[in-house]
């Protein structure tokens, strides 16, 4: 068996059998890619806290014939502050659905692991809404993704404000470490939100769950 490591996060998990996970992880350069540890539902494994949901960081895997079984992890953040509260949780398992969407094994997913990681700390961010958060997310994983129109076609289809305008330029071009270094009005931000969720509606077909119960709390 060859033995690889890659940088990941851990975006989704399923007990198989007694003992062991299957798990899901968004890498850099393999792309979304699923992955068996065996063993690690049992208290005593190493792998019990490595195949944990929101887990990044480096992942040390054997490459099978027709899968991959994870030996090892050394990771650099859990994201335990997430766990502490319902809507971050929901939050949080939004975008690692969403990523899941847009991405598929042997495709480079460099930029999209870059978003999630930086979004999933902005939701940590008490000076930042939840919501504005999730527009910027949602925004530049278009873009990332090849699918977002310009701003001129963007202008043309929807009345923006000048700050809305800007804002969706900003998100548009920035790097994503620059992303979350901005506020908007409240009316400036339900613009932004609207247009951004027209936009994810015309090139996403699908409903998420975590989407579903996140706009259910109270």
């Amino acid at each position: 068996m060859n033995t690889i490591k890659v940088r990941g996060m851990v975006i989704s998990v399923m007990p198989m059998g007694e003992y062991d996970r299957r798990i899901e992880i968004l890498t850099d350069s393999l792309g979304k890619i699923s992955a068996f540890a065996h063993g690690a539902r049992k208290p005593s494994s190493p792998l019990v806290a490595p195949t944990r949901i929101f887990a990044f960081g480096e992942f040390e895997l054997y490459e099978g014939r027709n899968s991959y079984s994870l030996n090892s992890a050394k990771i650099s953040n859990y994201f335990e502050q997430l766990t502490t509260d319902v809507e971050h949780t929901y939050y949080g398992f939004y975008f690692l659905e969403l990523a899941s969407y847009f991405t598929r094994e042997g495709l480079d997913a460099t930029q999209t692991l870059k978003l999630v990681y930086q979004s999933l700390r902005a939701l940590s961010l008490e000076t930042l809404d939840n919501r504005l958060v999730r527009g910027i997310y949602e925004l530049k994983l278009l873009e990332i993704n090849g699918i977002c129109p310009d701003i001129e076609n963007i202008k043309s289809r929807f009345e923006l404000d000048q700050s809305t305008a800007y804002a969706i330029s900003f998100v548009k071009t920035m790097p994503i470490e620059k992303l979350f270094t901005f506020r908007l009005t409240e009316q400036v931000l339900a613009e932004f939100t609207d247009i951004v969720k027209t936009l994810l509606n015309r090139y996403v077909d699908k409903t998420f769950k975590s989407l579903i119960m996140l706009e259910e709390l109270p």
